[in-house]
């Protein structure tokens, strides 16, 4: 279906890939994942022809049409959302677009006639009389409604744009899908639609993700980028990580007998084969793994961060207690009347289908924002630390990062360079990385030293809003495990599924007619009937 011959990519004296040889065959789903810099959105650019390799090609079947995920938000301002979807596949829009022209001629002649009559040949043959009817259910399935279709995209909103342009990627069934990164400023709602649609979707995707709940639930293969060369491997996200973590396990216990390993290897594939066989993944594409095969997985050359909350001390029972509490902006109501009491173990989803909500809630908490009405009440045994969604103020002053985290510091030896060091360290600040300035951080590595801080404050109450907003797969997946083993109470709101399944044990949604509190996972509340219908109420 499409290969890859060849393939060099070098920036400088950088080598991103070395004569890689691949190919992406029919029916299958790829995630490429791969560290940071390691060329994950380099390759697609590559497979798209928006970008030429040092050496090598790129072969597509003849005959074969490939889509790929518009990332321009703005590239289609100036028209309508319905032919923004149809021109996803572009021979059919070329197409309509000629015939429309023609029929637009003012001295419409014979020979134009006959063209036309061609056209509507080859329009035919391509489901063409169908496409808007065809964009027009598509656009419904994602939300957009049929008093939008006629829109200009340039008057949408953000959210609304993204789910046309998935629209239009998606749209004619192309032979090859390429996505990077689909899941961004899409709600729980759309991503589970997507993943869905995927799922059972009969062609080549390739995507790129850090959203590993969407990588498990669509993906047949890995493709992983590692020392310069992809490999792929049958299964998903989660089999390839534990795995690779087995792999490197054994590769460490070279005294361990073969018989041992053997062994430690076949109930690993029983065991991950049965949770395969169970889920509701089992049907049609879901059926992800036909046969394990955990030879063939390799270490990886990653590095995870150490990222470990430790309790300066344990909490009471009470944690927080929050009555009568509302916030509004701009004459909006963002959330009103929330009455919620926290006690130890708690570790809840604080969600709303409007963002802004779930970010004043926190700055309320932490005072930051004044309520508009209600009151906080605080734990006296408690001490709260906050990941905001925002965190540009803490990085302003052009100092070495082991200098910002020193601020945090409370005693004298952790005011030592040593021990700073080592916090950085744990988060791969390691060497000469811990005295580059704080001002020219990446959006991931300012989140790294947002950790640290964290970890040294120890509290026994961590707020985290959107956590893993510009994080690897690496560093979700260390600080997504040491959150499971945290002992004190979060609060947490997260686009990143798996992070709010496998964490939360309650669900707090904040509406602008009160909160809903339920004691249950983040999967077990998007779909129970009651609760759909109460949110139905609370929103309407």
């Amino acid at each position: 279906m499409l290969s890859v011959s060849n393939l060099s990519v070098q920036f400088g004296k950088r080598v991103l890939f070395d004569e890689v040889n691949v190919s992406f065959n029919h029916g299958n789903c790829y995630g490429i994942i791969g560290a940071n810099g390691a060329g994950k959105s380099t390759f697609l650019k590559v497979l798209t022809g928006t970008m030429e390799p040092n050496s090598g090609n790129v072969h597509l079947e003849s005959g074969k049409r490939m889509s790929v995920l518009e990332q321009n938000h703005f590239a289609c301002d100036d028209f309508t959302v319905l032919d923004t979807v149809i021109r996803g596949n572009k021979p059919l829009y070329a197409i309509k677009k000629e015939m429309d022209d023609l029929y637009a001629k003012p001295d419409f002649s014979d020979a134009d006639s006959n063209r036309v009559g061609e056209l509507q040949i080859t329009f035919e043959e391509m489901n063409g009389w169908n496409a808007e009817s065809d964009a027009a259910a598509m656009l419904s399935n994602l939300d957009i409604h049929e008093d939008q279709h006629y829109t200009l995209m340039k008057d949408l909103d953000g959210k609304q744009k993204v789910r046309v342009l998935l629209a239009q990627a998606l749209f004619g069934n192309p032979d090859v899908l390429i996505m990077d990164e689909p899941t961004n400023d899409l709600d729980y709602e759309t991503i589970q639609w997507l993943e869905q649609f995927l799922a059972n979707y009969d062609n080549t995707v390739i995507v790129v993700s850090h959203d590993r709940h969407f990588l498990d639930a669509v993906c047949t293969h890995i493709s992983d980028i590692d020392f310069g060369k992809i490999n792929h491997y049958s299964g998903n996200y989660t089999f390839w990580y534990e795995s690779s973590q087995l792999a490197a396990k054994q590769r460490a216990q070279q005294n361990k007998k073969s018989e041992e390993k053997k062994k430690e290897l076949e109930e690993f594939i029983a065991r991950f084969s049965a949770n395969v066989a169970k889920s509701k993944q089992a049907t049609s594409r879901k059926k992800m793994i036909e046969k394990l095969d955990i030879s063939t997985i390799r270490p990886s050359s990653r590095r995870y961060p150490a990222i470990i909350f430790e309790q300066e001390r344990d909490a009471g029972d009470q944690i927080l207690n929050v009555s009568g509490l509302s916030a509004t902006t701009e004459g909006e109501t963002l959330f009103s009347n929330v009455d919620i009491n926290l006690a130890k173990g708690d570790k809840v989803v604080i969600y709303s289908k409007d963002a802004r909500a779930a970010t004043a809630f926190y700055e309320i908490l932490n005072g930051k924002l004044e309520a508009t009405s209600g009151k906080v009440e605080w734990g006296v045994t408690t001490n709260q630390s906050y990941l905001p969604l925002d965190n540009a103020v803490y990085f302003e002053k052009d100092e070495s990062l082991v200098d910002w985290l020193r601020q945090y510091a409370k005693t004298d030896e952790e005011r030592e360079a040593v021990y700073l060091r080592g916090f950085l360290g744990k988060m791969l600040f390691s060497g000469e990385e811990a005295l580059k300035s704080a001002r020219v951080l990446s959006g991931g590595e300012k989140v790294r030293c947002m950790l640290s801080q964290m970890m040294m404050e120890r509290a026994n109450v961590l707020m985290l809003d959107e956590p893993t907003n510009h994080l690897d797969l690496e560093s979700i997946t260390a600080f997504n495990n040491t959150l499971i083993k945290f002992k004190g109470t979060v609060l947490l709101t997260t686009h990143d599924h798996a992070f709010a399944q496998t964490v939360a044990n309650r669900v707090v949604e904040l509406t602008p007619k009160g909160a809903i509190d339920s004691y249950m996972t983040f999967d077990e509340y998007m779909v129970d009937a009651k609760i759909k219908a109460l949110r139905e109420k609370m929103y309407s």
